[in-house]
């Protein structure tokens, strides 16, 4: 135990106790052990140049603080120490030396054990470059030792950016419009004006906004439309439709609508309310699949994934919706405000057009379609 002293007077010099600063029952165990050892120790073993003040100051710290409770030292154990007979004073411990002490001691283990070279080295190969540069500007390049030629900096080359996206013109044919199949539908929970309905798009499996229905294996989109008191819910069940499929998805009353049903109302003069008159859903061919693909003659293109709503495309192009005399639905630019569409060189109705056939409506001529 003697051999371990210095080295447990110098734990102590920078702690008052055993765990640093916070009392514990492994204080009283080491009093225990050094108490025999410490009332043995005379006054130069204790406080003299070589002395062990830590370990003196912790026992007495020990055998005097309340702060022990129950284990506190009996008065028998104690052991009899003069606080003011110290032989020799004790300097205080610098913390920062110390660390920068032990922080040189790990520098250099490391670098003995990498085989890097001593301190001295470094300064001598830090004094040897500073005299090549004050030969290299004081005598010229030939002065410098056996003057290594420098390295050429290479040129970091420039990776070319990708072009930026084209974007497409302002067009119908940006709308997604693809034949659906409502395979069922319902009134909506939390409002009276809308129906919720089950509706196959001929979506592939894991299309973001769409499920597996459970009944029918089908992929299927959920869509709210304000079409309750306007049509029949009979009328809605098993039917198929020309659907909206590349608008943002919407929650309507607690319920996300991943798409929309186009239908035709009658135009109504400013001020009018829009939904007073018949409605009628656009029906497409009666041999279309549901998820084939409707467009407007003349205007080819491929529809974005999902419309922007800040671009606000749809609202440009759904003005110019419309059904012909011949009840078939069509786009007319013209109704449109577009210039860019107007500027386009096309003119005249363009009918909504799905593999070979039209899409129509049953009695509504000059309506609006949305």
């Amino acid at each position: 135990m003697a051999a371990r002293l210095p080295a447990l007077n110098a734990f102590l010099s920078v702690r008052t106790t055993i765990l640093g600063s916070k009392p514990s029952i492994a204080d009283v165990f080491a009093f225990k052990l050094l108490a025999p050892v410490v009332s043995k120790w005379s006054p130069d073993e204790r406080t003299g140049e070589q002395g062990n003040h830590h370990i003196v100051r912790f026992v007495d710290f020990v055998q005097n603080a309340p702060v022990y409770g129950p284990l506190a030292v009996s008065a028998g154990d104690k052991v009899e120490i003069d606080p003011s007979d110290v032989k020799v004073a004790v300097k205080p411990v610098d913390m920062k030396a110390e660390r920068e002490k032990k922080k040189r001691e790990k520098e250099a283990a490391a670098a003995g054990a990498q085989g890097k070279p001593d301190l001295k080295e470094k300064a001598k190969d830090k004094v040897a470059a500073v005299g090549d540069k004050l030969a290299a500007t004081t005598l010229g390049p030939g002065a410098q030792g056996e003057g290594k030629p420098k390295k050429e900096k290479k040129e970091k080359v420039k990776k070319p950016q990708p072009p930026p996206p084209v974007e497409k013109p302002l067009s119908p044919a940006l709308i997604d419009l693809r034949v659906g199949h409502i395979l069922r539908a319902i009134n909506h929970p939390n409002a009276d004006t809308l129906y919720v309905s089950t509706i196959a798009c001929g979506d592939p499996e894991d299309t973001p906004n769409t499920t597996k229905d459970e009944e029918t294996g089908k992929i299927v989109r959920t869509v709210c439309s304000g079409l309750n008191g306007l049509i029949p819910l009979a009328e809605m069940q098993g039917r198929k439709v020309v659907v909206v499929c590349n608008l943002k998805p919407v929650t309507m009353r607690g319920i996300k609508s991943c798409a929309m049903v186009l239908a035709a109302s009658p135009k109504v003069a400013e001020g009018g309310d829009a939904h007073a008159g018949p409605v009628e859903l656009v029906a497409p061919p009666a041999d279309a699949e549901a998820g084939e693909r409707c467009s407007f003659e003349g205007w080819e293109g491929a529809p974005e994934p999902v419309l922007n709503p800040k671009k606000k495309m749809w609202e440009a192009v759904q003005p110019g919706f419309t059904t012909t005399d011949a009840l078939e639905v069509g786009f007319d630019v013209a109704a449109t405000d577009s210039e860019a569409m107007k500027g386009q060189g096309k003119s005249g109705v363009a009918k909504l057009t799905c593999g070979k056939g039209v899409c129509k409506v049953t009695t509504l001529k000059g309506a609006v379609v949305r």
